[in-house]
């Protein structure tokens, strides 16, 4: 699934994605961790991992999911 990144604080390291069909979707730190990035940026470009609702992992469009198993 891919969305692209509506917020990120470096901080807590938790923002929010907006899906393709305008869907609204936070990340907690955890997801941003198992991706391996360093920050994100407003408009940018996002493969998410999903378990249910809960994003489990972040990563740039261009990298490949850690585990493409837990993609949905």
């Amino acid at each position: 699934m891919q969305g692209t990144v509506r917020t990120f604080d470096p901080e807590t390291r938790s923002g929010s994605v907006l899906l393709d069909d305008g869907t609204e979707l936070a990340f907690d730190g955890a997801a941003f961790e198992a991706g391996g990035l360093r920050m994100l940026r407003f408009g940018q470009r996002v493969n998410l991992a999903t378990d249910g609702d809960r994003i489990t992992v972040v990563t740039l469009s261009t990298f490949p999911l850690p585990d493409a198993g837990r993609a949905s």
